[in-house]
């Protein structure tokens, strides 16, 4: 990884596309749930950042792929280095819903 690419956007909507093409992935918003609620992209499910570390949250298995997202990137970015921390292997932040162009869900 060069100097560079810790300034390069991550694309949500290539890695929407990734989470659609990988068989058993799980697409986190890690957005509060009001702002889950108020738009998020089809088959994501809510576990705000904040909750993270939560005892008792139900997480998927530290084999699964996992595709993360927020606001602008930057929740996500630490929900991903929290979970390969944790044994995640295959987390990935795709990046902030301000730059997704799809069709949003609203409601929980």
């Amino acid at each position: 990884m060069s100097i560079f690419d810790m300034f390069r956007r991550t694309d949500i909507n290539e890695g929407f596309r990734r989470f659609q093409a990988t068989p058993g992935a799980v697409l986190l918003d890690v957005r509060t749930t009001e702002e889950y609620a108020a738009g998020h992209l089809p088959g994501s499910r809510n576990l705000p950042l904040h909750l993270l570390d939560t005892p008792g949250i139900p997480l998927p298995s530290t084999d699964t792929p996992v595709f993360l997202y927020c606001r602008s990137g930057a929740r996500s970015g630490q929900a991903t280095s929290w979970m390969k921390a944790h044994g995640y292997t295959k987390a990935e932040n795709i990046g902030g819903i301000l730059d997704y162009n799809g069709p949003v869900e609203r409601g929980e």
